[in-house]
């Protein structure tokens, strides 16, 4: 794998902000050639770096008016069925294996508060392995970018 240097990173970090932004204006930004920020941005996508463009949305304007963090715990031995499973539902936007709290953490959309109670107790709870299930309901967002931070 190349070594990502400063011109890839402050590509990156424009494209973090608004992925649409077309080749040239962020040529134009970096004082380079159009081509050169194409061809980077092609490697970047190849070597995996930049894996996907996505949206960022705001649940509650889509109808999901809860949003929750939510820990569960498994036997040890139900860690990756449970996680894959927890992928499969679409009210699943985010799901990692945690080293913390908890062992797979997950965030959740939902329509309102009867909704990820039913969501929890009907789904989360009835997978085999789950010992417990912990959730925080988000109350406002103050920072939301996709992808993972840049150093």
């Amino acid at each position: 794998m190349q070594m990502i240097d400063e011109r890839d990173m402050k590509i990156i970090e424009i494209l973090r902000e608004n992925a649409r932004t077309p080749h040239t204006e962020i040529a134009a930004r970096l004082d380079v050639a159009e081509s050169t920020i194409r061809n980077r941005v092609r490697a970047l996508e190849e070597e995996g770096v930049i894996q996907q463009y996505t949206v960022v949305t705001d649940p509650a304007k889509l109808g999901y008016n809860s949003v929750a963090l939510v820990g569960i715990d498994v036997e040890p031995e139900h860690l990756l069925d449970v996680a894959m499973q927890m992928s499969e539902f679409p009210q699943v936007k985010f799901v990692a294996t945690s080293a913390g709290d908890h062992m797979i953490m997950t965030e959740v959309w939902l329509e309102d508060g009867g909704a990820l109670r039913s969501f929890i107790a009907e789904k989360i709870k009835k997978l085999a392995g789950v010992q417990s299930v912990s959730p925080t309901v988000i109350m406002d967002n103050w920072k939301v970018r996709s992808g993972h931070l840049l150093p």
